[in-house]
């Protein structure tokens, strides 16, 4: 049954083809590396576009970054719930109960200079910034900008709630005026000025509930990319996103489609600045805005520019290497690569180009330095392939799991397992197919026994406790989920059964229900084999097969192939599609 066994002949052929059946049933699969091996070789995964971007722009220091809970509201919910917005209950922190009524009553009234009036009772600051809150809303920009001036006048201690807020303020009515007539520089100058201001008293540490000193890296961005200057504008929104702020993600993809339509004498020219660049060359390795199928026409347009425009470019070149690999051009990959430095991403493009050239030795080489250049928690996100699996692309796995190939292919197969199994839940499906069908059962078994530890097994209770919960919740699911040890252990026990090892078996199992029941099975299969009556035996046999009819996917079913164990035997197995 075991490949190791097969003649030569049959061996080599038997590595060319895919390892098991493609699954059939079912919406969704994890990808398999070893089901097209010339695809995996060959191919060049799209990026993730928030990966990429996260490499542009630059943290601030001393400025704090958005909170996980701020980036992932929606604003809008409480609005139309009928419950105080975000604004409401930050300008409530600091104050007497007297000055939030108060605060509430001014914010009603529309003339900033009946707010100045009214608001007499309250601090400067708070009496100032209403006003300007009122003049703003009224869309008086310039009495607006005097109202958060007067703000950013009073002595520093003076105006500990409301100087982040005024500077921010007074940025957008700056850049407000600005819109209502032609563009003047000297607006556009101090309005961002006004946005940097915001920052700094963010870091000085005057009080931002609303973390305007992120916003203002959005605000600012619009600033200048209105005055015509896109590099600066593409920084500013990407040290936003550095900051965790989800509008600085959101806007690079717009600038990115606002870029793709641009004319291409207008595009070419922006193409020569370097923020520019990047931002597309992200775009473009990561398949914003497409998939699989006919490439879009202004995708092609980016890339003839961008190639056009990087011409002699040393910066970046890794990205520029990969774009020019996944759009064939081989020649121009290569190229790049000369520059690209000793990267992650430049050796798994090295690796890909030797398989190219048929030198195996170079592109081992170079995959195993991947391997080693690539960080260890860098993830790329999840992703679709073009059968409609799903990949959960973390570089370093892949990389490895790239080489496992090559390993079978030059016979290591020990090594091949080891780097497959190292992705964890990523490849598994791969990993169990090697165990089960390469590994001879004391090459794994010694694997198992030097290299994976024994996981703390789940008590009957712990099992019984999750099923009734999973039945209590409508799943189908309803066994206990394993660590990706406790499925190899499994799957050396349940082989170690098949192949007659009986006494080995039971210590291999995760939990102490499976531990007892392969212990049976085995004491009935010794009796079965070993009993003096055939009464006896038959008894045994019986028995046996009994326990096997109710509980031979946990005992004896193969992971993968043709039992598939790993998805409780609910799939079949199909023609694979390629």
């Amino acid at each position: 049954m075991l490949i190791r066994k097969w003649p030569h002949h049959l061996l080599c052929l038997t590595l060319s083809l895919p390892l098991g059946s493609v699954l059939a049933c079912g919406p969704d699969f994890p990808m398999r590396l070893l089901d097209n091996r010339g695809q995996t070789l060959s191919e060049l995964p799209e990026g993730n576009f928030n990966f990429e971007v996260s490499r542009l722009g630059g943290s601030i220091a001393g400025l704090k970054n958005i909170a996980p809970a701020t980036g992932n509201q929606d604003y809008s919910y409480g609005e139309e719930a009928g419950q105080p917005s975000p604004r409401d209950l930050a300008e409530q922190v600091g104050l007497s109960v007297e000055q939030q009524a108060l605060v509430k009553q001014l914010r009603s009234v529309a003339d900033a200079r009946q707010v100045e009036v009214d608001g007499k009772a309250l601090p400067p600051e708070l009496m100032f910034y209403l006003a300007g809150a009122a003049a703003f809303n009224a869309a008086d920009y310039a009495l607006a900008a005097e109202y958060f001036h007067k703000v950013l006048a009073l002595p520093a201690d003076q105006r500990p709630l409301r100087s982040t807020w005024a500077a921010y303020s007074l940025g957008r009515a700056l850049f407000a005026m600005n819109l209502q007539v032609d563009t003047v520089p000297s607006l556009l100058a101090q309005s961002q000025l006004a946005f940097e201001q915001t920052r700094q008293l963010s870091i000085d540490g005057f009080s931002d509930p609303l973390e305007l000193g992120v916003a203002s890296l959005g605000e600012e961005a619009r600033v200048v990319r209105a005055a015509g200057d896109w590099n600066r504008a593409i920084e500013l929104y990407a040290t936003q996103n550095r900051h965790g702020s989800p509008v600085g993600y959101s806007s690079l993809k717009q600038l990115v489609a606002e870029l793709a339509a641009m004319p291409e004498t207008s595009l070419a020219q922006l193409l020569q600045g370097k923020p520019v660049q990047q931002l597309v060359t992200a775009s473009l390795i990561s398949r914003l805005g497409w998939s699989f199928g006919e490439q879009p026409p202004n995708e092609l347009k980016l890339i003839k520019l961008l190639q056009n425009s990087t011409r002699g470019t040393l910066e970046n070149a890794d990205r520029l290497a990969a774009v020019n690999y996944q759009q064939g051009d081989y020649a121009s990959a290569k190229a790049f690569l000369e520059h690209a430095g000793d990267g992650g991403l430049a050796w798994w493009l090295r690796a890909k180009l030797a398989l190219r050239d048929g030198d195996k030795v170079a592109a081992t080489a170079a995959y195993a330095k991947a391997a080693q250049a690539f960080p260890q928690n860098e993830s790329w996100g999840e992703r679709m392939t073009p059968d409609f699996d799903y990949e959960s692309l973390q570089p370093k796995c892949r990389v490895e799991g790239e080489s496992a190939i090559l390993a079978l292919q030059r016979g290591d197969y020990l090594q091949a397992f080891d780097q497959l199994y190292r992705s964890q839940d990523i490849y598994w499906l791969d990993a169990a197919t090697v165990a089960e069908r390469v590994l001879t059962v004391d090459e794994l078994k010694h694997y198992v026994d030097t290299n994976v530890q024994v996981p703390t097994p789940f008590s009957l209770q712990d099992v019984e406790a999750y099923a009734a919960q999973k039945e209590a919740e409508g799943s189908d699911h309803v066994a206990a989920p394993l660590t990706v040890a406790a499925k190899l252990r499994n799957l050396l026990g349940r082989r170690l059964l098949r192949e007659g090892r009986y006494n080995e078996a039971p210590v291999y199992f995760d939990n102490p229900r499976l531990f007892s029941l392969a212990k049976w099975y085995g004491e009935l299969r010794h009796d079965a084999e070993s009993k003096w009556w055939p009464t006896k035996r038959a008894f045994a046999y019986f028995h046996a097969a009994d326990l096997s009819r109710h509980f031979g996917m946990e005992l004896l079913g193969y992971e993968m192939s043709p039992d598939y164990a790993t998805f409780e035997g609910k799939l079949q197995p199909s023609k694979h599609r390629s």
